[in-house]
């Protein structure tokens, strides 16, 4: 994988950032494929690869071109949004992105494995992204020129999960009007992805694993095997030795898919990949490309607090109400952010006062909506203050504000009803 490769006067100009982002991305995408230039740079590009353009200024903005071209302008080298935002615009549509320390683990384990046709079981909760880890160990391996074909057995009948994954011959059964190859077959030469894996019946379960070690399937209606040559990577997001424990999921299949296991955990235990997680979301969903609305400090503070039940989906989701809220705005700030549930903010319960808080924005009839971005930014505020020991500057940092903005807010608050402190919900100092 090609580092990227930066002249004097560009490394002049953008060097802290692109060797932040150089760092991060020789190990996620294929940089052969990028070109980085200043926004002045008038050279010809290289038309096979995914141009952006960097700028310095004082109002950071983002924006992409009708050939893909991606124009980016930042203020701080060094700070969270400006690295999270080049590593959104560098990243292909079929790539990773991340920037966490147990990510980046992940990914790199996974480029080792990638080399090898052993089958690889991923673990995670729903929404984590096991298909791109899945998708970016066949884009790593011998067989990326090969079909990736993905199977989620829990889409499919189960009464013809069977015929769909090994085929069928013409009149098998009552509809067979014709034959069908299967999955596996399909798949012959690149990478099966088999997901949902627990979800399979226990008679299926069986002919798979024969499938597997046999590497050949016999479709429905055939007396004779046709070999196949597919690397399997399953995923799960239950607990498989539990479920084998159960009687629910073969043990043999299991110990054959296990051969090395990879785990990517909940999206709140990875808070280094949200803010790139959500830029890339940005510059997918924006209404308008190029004018992309570019996420304030303290919205970026007000996502990472968030614990995220619904991992990068629910990040989605909160990011396309954002682009919708901020519509006509160059900035995504900390009132565009809405989540599914306000009550989600914190793992823990809620001290008293912001329980009383919700309560009472919960009997509100109908439910305002600025009532619960409200509530959100009390959240977010208190939990910092709490962890900062009360000291409004050091809340302030860890939030993106300034301690100014922090005091506006909390005047803003005590204004609408909620006392942020010593006092609680709805009383005055």
């Amino acid at each position: 994988m090609a580092a990227l490769a930066l002249n004097d006067e560009f490394a002049r100009r953008h060097g802290p950032l692109v060797n932040r982002a150089g760092a991060i991305a020789t190990s996620l995408f294929d940089c052969t494929a990028i070109d980085l230039r200043d926004a002045k740079d008038t050279a010809p590009g290289n038309p096979n690869a995914r141009t952006v353009r960097l700028a310095r200024g004082h109002m950071p903005a983002l924006s992409r071109a009708a050939d893909g071209e991606i124009s980016l302008t930042y203020g701080d080298g060094v700070s969270e949004a400006s690295l999270a935002m080049l590593l959104a615009a560098m990243s292909g549509p079929a790539e990773p992105i991340a920037a966490d320390p147990e990510s980046l683990s992940i990914f790199a384990l996974a480029d080792r494995l990638a080399t090898s046709d052993i089958p690889v079981l991923i673990n995670g909760p729903t929404g984590t992204g096991k298909e791109v880890l899945s998708r970016f160990i066949h884009a790593r391996s011998d067989r990326r020129n090969g079909p990736f074909i993905a199977v989620n057995c829990a889409a499919m009948p189960e009464a013809m999960l069977e015929a769909m994954l090994f085929g069928h011959q013409k009149g098998a059964f009552t509809g067979a009007t014709q034959a069908s190859e299967g999955f596996m077959r399909a798949a012959d030469g690149g990478t099966l992805l088999l997901d949902e894996i627990a979800e399979m019946p226990l008679q299926l379960q069986a002919k798979l694993l024969r499938a597997l070690q046999e590497q050949e399937v016999v479709p429905i209606g055939a007396t004779h095997p046709i070999k196949v040559n597919v690397r399997v990577i399953a995923c799960a997001n239950r607990d498989l030795p539990a479920e084998v424990a159960e009687g629910r999921f073969r043990a043999d299949l299991y110990y054959r898919l296990n051969v090395f296991p990879l785990t990517l955990r909940p999206l709140r235990e990875r808070p280094d990949d949200i803010a790139p997680l959500a830029f890339a979301m940005a510059l997918r969903h924006a209404p308008d490309p190029a004018r992309v609305p570019v996420l304030t400090e303290g919205a970026l503070a007000m996502l990472k607090l968030h614990q995220w039940p619904g991992n990068v989906r629910e990040l989605e989701n909160v990011m396309r109400r954002a682009l919708l809220l901020a519509h006509g705005k160059d900035l995504i700030a900390p009132e565009d952010i809405v989540f599914d549930s306000p009550a989600r903010l914190v793992a823990a319960p809620a001290p008293t006062s912001m329980e009383a808080l919700a309560a009472a924005a919960a009997a509100e009839a109908p439910r305002r909506l600025s009532s619960v971005v409200q509530i959100s930014e009390a959240r977010a505020i208190m939990e910092t203050l709490e962890a900062c020991g009360g000291n409004r500057g050091r809340a302030a940092r860890e939030l993106g504000i300034s301690e100014r903005t922090l005091r506006y807010r909390l005047a803003s608050l005590r204004e609408a009803g909620i006392e942020i402190g010593r006092t609680a919900v709805g009383g005055r100092r």
